[in-house]
């Protein structure tokens, strides 16, 4: 016992033994026998009290301490560690949103705001915002409308917001996930699908009108909304054809979705149209000279 109490008391010597390096440039003792920073002349060592019960009788001991910039380096160092953590996590959530690369700089800052997308971009902007409270009350939103009218981009925007204040998101389109059901174990994507406080489902309708295809459609649908757990959803289909459709498959699907899902219109003619001729008539100008 005596040599392990020993042991012990020598190790702890020898960490707080009676500071002997050498002065920092600049650093100088104080009157109280201290060393002081030469920068900050705030004391780079306190004297503390040891225990008898610690090793042999108590004593008194001067050990190194952090003066004032010293700590203040400390603390820019942890709130640099900190945000390198937060950046990580972020880069780490992007990659698990399943987001296409062309909507990873979709951003409320470059968008594009005309008349026919402003009450998009309006309630859009407000759900992210508002989104704790969206998420509480597992309300999510479709947008619908004309193809090329910015109904993806305008949900990337929500997708990258949340993202960059670290909320997971996913953002996919049944059409990959009915490709990527049929090589994993399905109940193990659905639930990693549900994992996300959002879930983005882009292209609502472009995926087979197959009986296998619908159910499984309306399964993810169904599950997210059992999770208590929002979505947005994007398709070109008009408000009529969902809330008229006489095919019962397609019914239970939108019937699910208007559950918790407000219907946004994005109107207005194609923007990738718009472009297309504006490229084609920059391009026949220069080709005409």
């Amino acid at each position: 016992m005596s040599d392990v109490k020993s042991a012990i008391g020598s190790a702890l010597n020898h960490i707080i033994q009676e500071s002997t390096r050498e002065l920092e440039d600049g650093d100088y003792i104080g009157e109280d026998g201290l060393v002081y920073c030469g920068k900050c002349n705030t004391h780079k060592e306190r004297i503390i009290d040891l225990p008898e019960s610690i090793y042999g009788p108590g004593k008194k001991r001067k050990v190194h301490f952090m003066c004032k910039c010293e700590q203040e380096a400390q603390e820019r160092r942890k709130k640099k560690e900190q945000y390198e953590e937060e950046m990580a996590r972020i880069r780490q959530m992007r990659d698990a949103s399943l987001m296409d690369s062309k909507y990873r700089k979709a951003t409320f800052s470059n968008y594009r705001i005309y008349e026919q997308n402003r009450k998009a971009f309006r309630i859009a902007r407000a759900y992210t915002d508002r989104f704790p409270e969206m998420l509480e009350e597992n309300q999510g939103i479709i947008f619908y409308g004309p193809v090329g009218t910015g109904k993806s981009f305008t949900s990337a925007c929500i997708a990258n917001a949340l993202l960059d204040n670290k909320v997971s998101v996913i953002m996919t389109s049944f059409v990959k996930i009915l490709q990527n059901i049929q090589t994993q174990d399905e109940a193990a994507y659905i639930s990693m699908l549900n994992s996300a406080k959002l879930l983005i489902l882009d292209d609502l309708g472009t995926e087979r009108n197959t009986d296998y295809a619908l159910e499984k459609v309306y399964n993810i649908i169904d599950s997210r909304s059992r999770a208590s757990k929002p979505m947005v959803l994007t398709t070109n289909l008009t408000l009529s054809e969902m809330l008229e459709s006489e095919d019962i498959r397609y019914k239970r699907i939108y019937d699910r979705i208007f559950e918790t899902c407000v219907p946004v219109e994005v109107p207005g003619e194609s923007f990738r149209r718009i472009a297309a001729e504006q490229r084609f008539d920059k391009m026949s100008k220069f080709m005409e000279g």
